[in-house]
């Protein structure tokens, strides 16, 4: 079973950046591919962002991600990033760190981190 931990969210005002981490454990993570979601107050989950952990570093995004939003991993050090830029309101959210076999398909889910966007 493979365990995600995030860690980075907190309170940023509009405009501003956050980076989030994920660090990666247990269980054979290689075979996965690594993933963010967001699940904003009052609605479900939804997908952010993925990257492909082993045999190269293709990422993918959502619309409201493409642009704003980039995916990295560092395989030495088992964790996978997500950098937000230009940030608003409508980013506030939980946000979850996934191992998705494949993407878009998550198969572990980290405990998630809270972004709040707010002047």
């Amino acid at each position: 079973q493979v365990q995600l931990v995030e860690s980075g969210g907190g309170l940023v005002q509009p405009g501003g950046s956050l980076r989030l981490s994920c660090v990666i454990s247990g269980g054979t993570f290689s075979a996965y591919d690594m993933g963010w979601y967001r699940q904003a107050p009052g609605s479900g989950r939804e997908f952010v962002a993925a990257i492909n952990w082993s045999g190269g570093s293709t990422t993918y995004y959502a619309d409201s991600a493409k642009g704003r939003f980039t995916i990295s991993k560092d395989n030495a050090k088992n964790t996978v990033y997500l950098h937000m830029n230009s940030l608003t309101p409508e980013d506030t959210a939980i946000y979850y760190c996934t191992a998705d076999s494949p993407v878009g398909r998550p198969d572990s889910w980290g405990q998630g981190t809270q972004v709040t966007v707010s002047s």
